[in-house]
């Protein structure tokens, strides 16, 4: 008979608490719906961005 194994616990982004990874938990990876909710806000104020690689040097002709 085949064991089943204890479901994947992940930290949520936002405050740290453990969240199970599992289809019950509606929000996950968040804890809570406040936490998912704060994680929209901060992409929709644009607070998360991706770093720009500096432009190459142009050489001197």
């Amino acid at each position: 008979m085949v064991q089943p194994s204890a479901p994947r616990v992940v930290s949520c982004p936002i405050c740290g608490k453990p969240v199970s990874w599992l289809p019950e938990s509606r929000f996950r990876p968040f804890c809570s719906e406040r936490c998912r909710d704060i994680d929209l806000g901060a992409w929709a104020a644009e607070e998360y961005r991706l770093s720009e690689k500096a432009p190459p040097a142009e050489e001197e002709q």
